[in-house]
C-alpha cells in the first residue's frame, strides 16, 4: 500500500498511490549537485568524483527517494530549531527575509497616506512593499557610531499617519529598542524589526526578532548563516496572529474547515484592522535541513566572527584618524555579520571615498552598508525628493559620504587578516602624509 505523504495525494491505504513529488531525482542528478557543492578541478579531484559516483550509484540500489520536497518535516525541523535558539515559538520559514516583511505589512493593513518610518540606510527590501502600495515612507536618521535608526530621529518624525516602525540591525549591531517599543505603545503603532543581519544578536537579555511585533531575518547565501542560497524565518508577538502566521506563509489555506466534498477551505487572514489575502511563501526541504545544520553551528560563527572584530580592533586602536567596530557588552550582543569602520575626516586628511578608493587599490574588499534610500531611482520615480529628504537626515549624508564601510570578517586567514590591517593602517598613513 502507498505511503501518506501529502495531504493532497494518498489520503489512505491505496493500491494506485499518486505521488506527491511528479520526478524524483536521479544518481546523475545528484552527482551534478555534489558537483556543484563542492567544486574542483585537475586528476585528483575526477578520480575522487568518480569514487563517489560508484558509491551513489550502490546507495542508489538501497535507498528510496524522499516523499515530499516541500513544507514537510525538514522545514518543520527548521522552525522547530530557530524556535529553540530564539525563545519564541512562532519562528516561520518563508522564501526569504522580504516575505517576511510582506507578511507584517500586510498585517498592518498598509493603504496609500500611511506612513511606516524606515532607516535612511538599509537594504531596498526594507522599503520595498510599502513603496509598492502607496504608503509614505518617512526616513529616520541614523545613529552616527552605529549606522543604526535614531530613535530620537523616530520620535521627531511620528505623525497620526504613522503605522509602522521599521528599525534594522544593521551589520547585526542592535537597535536600541527600548525608546522605539516606547514610542510604538504610546502611539499605538507597530514595529517590525528587520533583523535580516542578526539571528543570534541580543538586546538586554533579550534575542532581537523577539522584541518588536514582528521580525525576519534573512538566510541569504551572505548572511553568517544560509538556507542553500534563499531563506527566512519570521516571527511575531501578537497573540492573536500567531496561530495564522503558516496560513499567512501559505495561501491562507485552512484545515479547520472544509468545503463541500474538498479537502481544506481557504479563508483571508486577520489584519490588524481588516482581513488580508495571503500568497505563497514555501520553502523547501532542502532548504530546511540546511537551515537545520546550520543554526547549529551559529554560536561558534559568531564567536569567530567576534575573534576577528577583537582581533582588527587591537590592531588599529592606536590610530586616532579611526572610529571601530562597537564590540558590545553585557546588554548588547551583535552577530559581526559585518566591520563597521569609520574615519575622522579632519584627522584623516580626507573623506571616505578617498580611503575607499586605497583600501581597493590594496586589494581589500569593503562595501559601505547600504546607500540611502532615498538616493534610489525608484524613490524618485515614485514622487520623493531626495535632496528635501536629504535635509532631514544629516547625519546619513555625513556619515554615508565622509565616514564609513564595512569590510569583511569571516572566512579569512590570519595572513588576510594582518593584511587587512596593515592595508587600513598603510591607507590612513598615505591620506595623512597626502601621498
Amino acid at each position: 500500500m502507498g505511503k501518506a505523504t501529502d495531504f493532497r495525494y494518498n489520503t489512505g491505504a491505496t493500491k494506485v498511490p499518486w505521488a506527491a513529488v511528479g520526478e524524483n531525482y536521479n544518481v546523475n542528478d545528484l552527482m551534478e549537485i555534489i558537483k556543484f557543492l563542492m567544486q574542483g578541478e585537475g586528476p585528483e579531484y575526477e578520480q575522487a568524483i568518480q569514487a563517489v559516483r560508484a558509491q551513489v550509484e550502490k546507495l542508489d540500489q538501497f535507498s528510496s527517494p524522499p516523499g515530499k520536497l516541500s513544507l514537510a518535516s525538514k522545514v518543520e525541523g527548521a522552525e522547530e530549531a530557530a524556535n529553540a535558539y530564539l525563545g519564541t515559538d512562532t519562528s516561520t520559514f518563508v522564501t526569504n527575509a522580504t516575505a517576511g516583511f510582506e507578511i507584517a505589512y500586510k498585517y498592518a493593513n498598509l493603504k496609500p497616506g500611511d506612513e511606516v518610518i524606515v532607516p535612511a540606510i538599509t537594504f531596498i527590501a526594507t522599503m520595498a512593499y510599502p513603496l509598492s502600495v502607496g504608503a509614505k515612507l518617512v526616513f529616520a536618521d541614523v545613529d552616527p557610531r552605529t549606522i543604526n535608526m535614531d530613535p530620537a530621529d523616530v520620535a521627531r518624525k511620528i505623525t497620526p499617519k504613522t503605522k509602522m516602525i521599521v528599525p534594522v540591525h544593521i551589520g547585526g549591531y542592535p537597535v536600541d529598542l527600548d525608546p522605539i517599543m516606547e514610542l510604538a505603545k504610546k502611539h499605538d503603532i507597530l514595529v517590525l524589526e528587520d533583523a535580516a543581519h542578526a539571528f543570534g544578536a541580543m538586546y538586554k537579555g533579550k534575542k532581537i526578532g523577539t522584541i518588536g511585533d514582528f521580525a525576519a531575518f534573512s538566510f541569504h547565501e551572505v548572511k553568517n548563516i544560509t538556507s542553500f542560497g534563499e531563506g527566512g524565518i519570521a516571527t511575531t508577538n501578537i497573540p492573536g496572529f500567531k496561530d495564522h502566521m503558516k496560513r499567512a506563509r501559505f495561501v491562507g489555506m485552512d484545515f479547520s474547515h472544509k468545503i463541500k466534498d474538498w479537502l481544506y477551505d481557504v479563508s483571508a487572514i486577520p489584519g490588524k484592522e481588516e482581513p488580508f489575502v495571503a500568497v505563497n511563501y514555501s520553502t523547501t526541504e532542502i532548504q530546511g535541513l540546511g537551515l537545520s545544520l546550520q543554526i547549529a553551528r551559529n554560536d561558534a560563527i559568531i564567536a569567530e566572527r567576534r575573534a576577528a572584530a577583537e582581533y582588527l580592533n587591537s590592531r588599529l586602536a592606536g590610530c586616532d584618524a579611526l572610529i571601530l567596530q562597537d564590540l558590545g557588552n553585557e546588554e548588547i550582543k551583535p552577530t559581526f555579520h559585518l566591520y563597521l569602520l569609520q574615519i575622522d575626516p579632519a584627522k584623516a586628511g580626507g573623506d571616505v571615498q578617498l580611503f575607499k578608493k586605497k583600501l581597493e587599490e590594496k586589494g581589500v574588499t569593503n562595501i559601505p552598508h547600504f546607500g540611502p534610500l532615498y538616493r534610489f531611482r525608484v524613490v524618485e520615480q515614485m514622487g520623493y525628493d531626495a535632496d528635501e529628504i536629504a535635509k532631514t537626515c544629516p547625519v546619513c549624508e555625513e556619515v554615508f559620504y565622509k565616514r564609513f564601510t564595512h569590510l569583511p570578517l569571516y572566512g579569512l586567514t590570519q595572513e588576510q587578516l594582518d593584511y587587512m590591517a596593515d592595508a587600513i593602517l598603510a591607507s590612513i598613513d598615505e591620506m595623512q602624509k597626502g601621498v
